[in-house]
């Protein structure tokens, strides 16, 4: 049998890593909450239909951002979808025949909705964004009364959910904030009962939540994973509060390519753009086949690594837009074409998005999500 052809640079996603993510929420959660899985940003970089199609028979929702995401997600999925960023008119038409449930910014929003549903001779299902001290998208306690009066007026609105999120639940060390940001969810959810709105979905609680605040409760009808459910961690506190726990996290991505030239050069050549590189002795260099248009970060310049041959090899020179220099001068039978792991694992060694994320002062599904789309996603 011959061996996949295998494309020059691409992202690996584990899919058994995937449903063992995914299994362990749905075992720490209580029985009959609803799973949301986050699939936009192109599902934090993995890949969102190739993602979407692994995990169909695990979810109860995927959760998107855009009209553009929902048109890709419909070549694969038929799952029920939760769709919360923000939808100009000119979309609502199309939004509407491919089938989701939609937040509102605006009561001209509502009544816009409600417009285009009549025409449409449907009801449009939405789920309403509160702002509980996140001080984001979402109405204020005090816009609810008006709202939900007008709501009562739509008939072509199915109001089934209020949601809202934490601003910084997974700082454990302190709840004081999410406590308030709690205490101020209720508030809204009493009024729209107030109000007569019975069975409305809830959710608050995104990854961070989940692990803090929602495990083994039922406390919400909905979870919201992101990050975790990707292999990462919120932060390095619940990670440490997990460690000796039957729950673990697996990362699901590498992202691979191969050596595309080796050379020696002399002591004192500079490497790449701007000469922020100079040799301090014969230093033998490859060149890699990526750079920042695929999402190697240009901050990595001279602080990055690569893993080749089970070994870590330092970034030297400025990234490029589709290349860069690794030293390989500790390196024995190194070739053209051999495997490098820009992210991932390889024999012992293991380079991951918080290592990176570290480097750059940045979270760790910065560096996933920020990985070109054009990039092939294989599934392993």
């Amino acid at each position: 049998m011959l061996k996949k052809k295998l494309p020059l640079s691409y992202i690996e996603i584990s899919k058994k890593n995937l449903i063992h993510n995914v299994k362990h929420f749905r075992n720490l959660i209580k029985k009959g909450t609803k799973i949301s899985v986050v699939i936009k940003g192109n599902a934090y970089g993995h890949g969102q239909n190739e993602v979407a199609k692994i995990l169909e028979p695990y979810v109860d929702y995927f959760f998107v951002n855009s009209l553009e995401e929902l048109k890709l997600l419909r070549k694969v999925s038929k799952r029920s979808v939760l769709l919360f960023g923000y939808v100009q008119k000119t979309d609502l038409i199309e939004i509407m025949k491919l089938g989701c449930t939609l937040a509102i910014f605006s009561i001209e929003q509502l009544r816009e909705l409600n417009k285009t549903a009549q025409k449409l001779k449907t009801r449009q299902e939405i789920h309403i964004p509160f702002d509980a001290y996140l001080g984001r998208e979402g109405f204020l306690l005090c816009d609810l009364p008006e709202l939900f009066r007008e709501i009562k007026k739509s008939k072509y609105i199915k109001f089934s959910g209020i949601y809202a999120h934490f601003a910084n639940i997974e700082d454990t060390a302190n709840f004081t904030h999410a406590q308030k940001q709690i205490n101020e969810y209720k508030k809204a959810l009493s009024l729209a009962y107030a109000y007569g709105f019975k069975n409305l979905e809830t959710h608050i609680s995104a990854s961070s939540g989940t692990l803090i605040y929602e495990k083994n409760t039922g406390i919400n009808s909905i979870v919201r994973l992101g990050l975790s459910i990707y292999g990462m961690w919120p932060s390095e506190y619940l990670k440490s509060t997990y460690k000796n726990s039957e729950f673990n996290l697996k990362p699901i991505m590498s992202w691979k390519t191969k050596i595309a030239q080796i050379k020696i050069l002399p002591k004192g050549n500079t490497i790449g753009y701007g000469l922020t590189y100079k040799t301090k002795k014969t230093t033998k260099i490859a060149i890699i086949p990526q750079g920042y248009a695929d999402g190697v970060d240009r901050g990595l310049s001279n602080k990055g690594e690569v893993l080749i041959k089970g070994a870590r090899c330092e970034i030297i020179g400025r990234v490029s837009m589709n290349m860069f220099t690794v030293d390989i001068s500790h390196l024995v039978n190194v070739k053209i074409e051999d495997e490098v792991v820009i992210l991932g694992c390889q024999n012992k060694e293991e380079i991951t998005a918080e290592e990176i994320a570290n480097k750059l002062d940045t979270i760790n599904y910065e560096i996933t999500t920020r990985i070109s789309s054009l990039l092939p996603r294989v599934i392993k």
